[in-house]
């Protein structure tokens, strides 16, 4: 049992640390020994949960997903109404993104020509399933009438999927892209645009982390 729980502890400290150099460097520059260098383990223990760099990449894929998908299931479940969940979604995910090495990893590997394929659910790994996620839930929203009159389902999530992972990308540079005021911004311009009630829906979900009560559409400042 001691065994079981220093190798998971390894494994663990493994997956965290190749985040951090993937997110860094990017899938063709980081190498196995940077990896093991900050997880503090000898490039042996690394080889012996992982047996290629490839490997290790589709682990910290697979783990960024989970993350992402509880995260998501987590936010419908909680949430009155489908844009409510969709906004609290795009809320903690673009604060993951800023905060957890292991999410940021995931969406850069999804979309790093250098790691060929994706996961095996398919090519775009990560952000293909955002994708299909926030189309998924805003043509559920449509059908239950909670979008303004006119707004086209699939347009909608468009403008929301470009504008997350455009956070997301321009984030290597400038982690504001991804604070929660911008985000909050963000939602705060689209709401009256794609809303049939707009002021029924938070901009800032609970739970984040920062300071003051959520807010309505249309009241955030900046």
């Amino acid at each position: 049992m001691v065994k079981q729980a220093r190798a998971a502890r390894t494994r663990e400290a493994l997956i965290v640390a190749a985040a951090e150099v993937f997110a860094d460097n990017g899938y063709a520059l980081a190498s196995l020994p940077a990896v093991s260098r900050r997880a503090g383990v000898s490039t042996g223990a690394l080889h012996f949960h992982f047996a290629s760099k490839e490997a290790l990449a589709r682990e910290v894929e697979g783990a960024a997903a989970d993350v992402v998908g509880k995260m998501a299931a987590g936010c419908r479940g909680a949430a009155d109404t489908l844009l409510q969940s969709l906004v609290d979604a795009t809320c903690r995910l673009l604060a993951a993104v800023a905060g957890d090495p292991v999410v940021r990893a995931g969406f850069k590997l999804s979309h790093d020509p250098s790691l060929k394929g994706g996961q095996e659910a398919g090519s775009g790994g990560l952000v293909r399933w955002w994708c299909e996620w926030v189309r998924d839930l805003i043509v559920q929203a449509g059908e239950e009438g909670e979008l303004a009159g006119g707004v086209s389902p699939e347009d909608a999530a468009a403008a929301v999927v470009a504008a997350t992972v455009g956070f997301e990308t321009l984030s290597d540079w400038d982690l504001e892209w991804v604070s929660l005021e911008r985000t909050a911004r963000f939602w705060t311009f689209l709401l009256p645009l794609l809303a049939a009630s707009p002021q029924q829906v938070r901009v800032e979900p609970a739970g984040t982390g920062t300071a003051g009560a959520p807010q309505a559409a249309g009241e955030a400042t900046g």
